[in-house]
């Protein structure tokens, strides 16, 4: 039997949508190829699924590929990618946005897989920038320098991230069209991924800025998986920054981290049960999660975490879980007066790493620990050899002081430029919308014109209803479905189309290379869009369309002018309907 992958929405205690189960888990198939149960019950679809359904499995999905083994991780990334064509067939940006991000996280985690989240990332970067989503662009920056580490790029990572850094700095808005919860979350998951970079650079001053950012954003809108998450990167930045204090010989503030650490590993233990974890919930999380049970073992090293220790060893699927599970568990047994099993774990960390480049400062600190106990039962023997080795731990806390300068400069110099870019950009933008304005649409229509070898539509766009909502609610309330229904309009065209505000509630559209009928389905498939929204959003708003084909040598204000009587075409028609005039338009039409 042909194995379908198909996809079943259930409920879980708190957790909303779980995982799906693929056709042969219903036993049989149809004669159409529909997955059935044995009451004759037909599984839904991925096209039958909402957008925050699909929105949720994915992030299912990448939860499962961080946290299992191959096999898993490799059915999670053939589900992502299943549940991001559904998703781009359907168009919403915002949600294509967040599935791109699914895709490439599992990529990134999945062993073979790595080298193919380039074109993710790449396409994702490329999708945010068209569409203005600028905190996953943000996060895509994140990504592509957590991949540059893995291939042992830290110069290019830190480029990335501090491009990552401008963006997320910026004096950002919520999206109109999101419900605050959805922004504040996606907000979190960016500065909680630069944190995760910025922590793998060893740069923790500022990482733990990033995450107190992250923390504040989700304060209020997280679900638990949101929670459990944040409190493992947290304890993860403190377990790294201690051990990089340790080496410089700072013992008394590495405690406190290590603390610290461990107080957080402690309050993970309830948002753990209801996260998207794929563990056992009758155990805790301290012996399932290698930096949760690493965190007490340093904080308090003894014979009491060594069992646990052995297990989450074997569990670690990363190169940070597997350097502070062995440290945490060599001190325990170095406790225990055991110093050769404790060498033993930390050169076997160390040739499982060898070719490892993802943590370069966690890396440094296991082989700090490992020369620390490499003397006669671990004691520390003033010695010329030592001498050297502490002048170098402080060169290498200076060039680590001076990765932090280089970050910071980067991302000023980042920050200049887009703010060089948006004073630039002011001058043809709309301020409410965002679309370009009157005089770009000028130059961009003239410069089309001059140059016209191609078919090419003009749309004129009037909204219906709109005068309504300025005079039932407010001018403000006005304002915010403008930017809906601008942005809704934009999704629903090609990236080469250019949708402008002409003024008041009209917009225009340029469709180069589109003959009319192309034109007309294009602008068709807007003003359904626009219909289809939620009445919170466009109060009832929708579009009257007149579209026309510019004709050689014709001048703009020629083809506007068609265009405008086109529109009043469908206005006269009932409105929220597009009007294609191939001549000009009869006073009947």
């Amino acid at each position: 039997m042909v194995q379908v992958r198909i996809l079943v929405a259930e409920r879980g205690s708190g957790r909303g949508v779980r995982v799906g189960r693929p056709a042969s888990a219903w036993g049989w198939e149809s004669l159409h190829g529909e997955a059935v149960d044995e009451q004759g019950n037909v599984a839904p679809t991925l096209h039958e699924m909402s957008d925050a359904w699909l929105v949720g499995r994915a992030s299912e999905l990448v939860a499962v590929a961080q946290s299992s083994h191959l096999s898993d991780q490799l059915d999670a990334a053939h589900e992502v990618d299943d549940i991001l064509a559904e998703a781009q067939g359907r168009g919403e940006p915002r949600i294509v946005g967040q599935l791109l991000r699914a895709a490439a996280v599992v990529r990134i985690v999945t062993p073979g897989l790595v080298d193919l989240s380039d074109s993710v990332l790449d396409e994702m970067l490329a999708h945010c920038r068209r569409h203005g989503l600028v905190v996953l662009e943000a996060e895509a920056h994140a990504l592509r320098g957590r991949r540059y580490l893995l291939g042992g790029f830290e110069d290019k990572a830190l480029t990335e991230v501090a491009g990552g850094l401008a963006m997320l700095e910026e004096n950002l808005t919520p999206d109109p069209v999101m419900d605050k919860r959805t922004w504040d979350r996606l907000l979190a998951s960016a500065l909680q991924t630069t944190g995760l970079v910025l922590t793998q650079l060893g740069v923790y001053e500022m990482a733990d800025e990033v995450l107190a950012r992250a923390h504040n954003a989700i304060r209020d809108s997280a679900n638990p998986h949101l929670i459990y998450v944040h409190l493992v990167n947290r304890a993860r930045l403190l377990i790294g920054w201690g051990l990089r204090l340790e080496r410089v010989d700072n013992l008394g503030e590495a405690t406190e981290r290590f603390a610290t650490a461990s107080a957080i590993a402690t309050a993970s233990e309830l948002p753990f049960r209801e996260s998207l974890h794929p563990g056992r919930r009758d155990r805790s999380a301290a012996e399932q999660v290698p930096v949760i049970g690493a965190a007490h073992a340093l904080a308090k090293p003894g014979a009491g975490h060594i069992s646990r220790l052995w297990t989450l060893r074997e569990l670690a699927m990363y190169a940070r879980e597997l350097i502070i599970v062995s440290i945490a568990l060599a001190r325990c047994l170095e406790m225990e007066e055991l110093p050769q099993q404790a060498l033993q774990v930390l050169h076997d960390a160390r040739g499982r790493l060898e070719h490892d480049t993802s943590e370069p400062t966690l890396m440094l600190c296991l082989t700090r620990e490992f020369a620390r106990m490499s003397g006669p039962r671990g004691e520390r023997t003033i010695s010329a050899l030592q001498t050297y080795a502490n002048a170098l731990e402080v060169e290498l806390w200076l060039m680590q002081e001076a990765r932090t300068a280089t970050l910071l400069t980067r991302r000023d110099h980042e920050r200049l430029t887009r703010a060089h870019g948006a004073i630039a950009q002011q001058a043809l933008q709309d301020p409410l919308t965002g679309l370009p304005n009157r005089r770009a649409l000028d130059d961009r229509l003239d410069a089309l014109i001059s140059a016209q070898t191609h078919p090419m539509a003009i749309a004129l766009v009037d909204l219906d209803g709109f005068k309504v909502v300025n005079d039932k609610y407010s001018h403000a309330e006005g304002d915010n479905v403008l930017r809906v229904i601008a942005s809704t309009l934009r999704s629903a065209l090609r990236g080469d189309d250019l949708v402008a505000r002409y003024g008041g509630d009209e917009f225009v559209v340029l469709l180069p290379g589109a003959p009319l009928h192309a034109a007309e389905a294009a602008l068709g498939r807007a003003v359904d869009a626009v219909a289809e929204l939620p009445s919170d959003l466009s109060r009832g708003v929708t579009l009257s369309v007149g579209v026309i084909s510019v004709r050689p040598l014709e001048a703009a204000h020629a083809a506007l002018a068609r265009a405008d009587s086109a529109m009043y075409a469908a206005k006269r028609r009932g409105g929220c309907r597009v009007a294609a005039v191939e001549g000009e338009p009869s006073s009947e039409a």
